[in-house]
């Protein structure tokens, strides 16, 4: 008896992380996390929910140990607990879309304009980038870019694109990245490159994509 309470304890305390990882809005969370430090109020506008909402998701990763926070004046900051939880997240997503058709037919209508997507490998894409060949935009949020980003990569905000498209060669081709192959804003990116005539392509990877792949990220 007191082997199976010991049993079934143990498998208690592993299944609260599956009850923290429960919500899409917590996934969502970790998620906008894996990019770097945020206030509640950040990661509440980021995530399109109310403030109270977002501190009680905030509790729940909290209490299973999967971020971890600290108070600066009046604004509390959280960050994941490990670089094992945005590793964490990568390793259910990539589940979910081996098993789950109907994410694959999501993402699928997502990125439904292939020509959107670079043609470039991940090695080819950091050797041009270092050559110069092809120019490598970053259109998350500057904070998220400086919380580390791909090498080589310029950070131009997609709230800023249209402004500072003189800062862009029309001779080379562009390629934006965002959050991951959830995150649109380098869609947006792209459609706004295009009309305006320049050769602009997309990635779906982010950082952590990056960084899972074995690759360099610079901070």
């Amino acid at each position: 008896m007191k082997n199976n309470i010991t049993k079934s304890s143990l498998y208690e305390h592993v299944a609260r992380i599956g009850k923290a990882l429960s919500s899409p809005k917590r996934l969502e969370l970790i998620e906008l996390l894996a990019q770097g430090e945020k206030t509640v109020e950040t990661l509440a506008q980021q995530a399109r929910i109310d403030m109270r909402l977002a501190s009680a998701h905030l509790k729940a990763l909290r209490e299973a140990r999967l971020v971890e926070n600290r108070r600066e004046g009046k604004f509390i900051h959280y960050r994941l607990s490990g670089q094992d939880v945005a590793e964490l997240w990568l390793n259910v997503r990539d589940v979910a879309e081996a098993h789950l058709l109907e994410l694959r037919l999501a993402l699928e209508q997502m990125s439904a304009a292939p020509d959107l997507l670079s043609a470039e490998s991940r090695d080819s894409l950091l050797a041009k980038a270092r050559s110069g060949d092809i120019v490598v935009i970053d259109v998350r949020p500057e904070s998220e870019y400086a919380a580390g980003h791909l090498p080589f990569a310029r950070s131009i905000p997609l709230g800023e694109l249209e402004k500072r498209l003189a800062e862009l060669p029309a001779s080379k081709e562009v390629v934006a990245y965002c959050r991951g192959p959830f995150c649109l804003m380098s869609d947006e990116a792209v459609a706004l490159l295009r009309k305006r005539g320049f050769n602009a392509h997309k990635i779906t990877d982010g950082v952590i994509e990056w960084q899972a792949g074995g690759l360099p990220v610079e901070r």
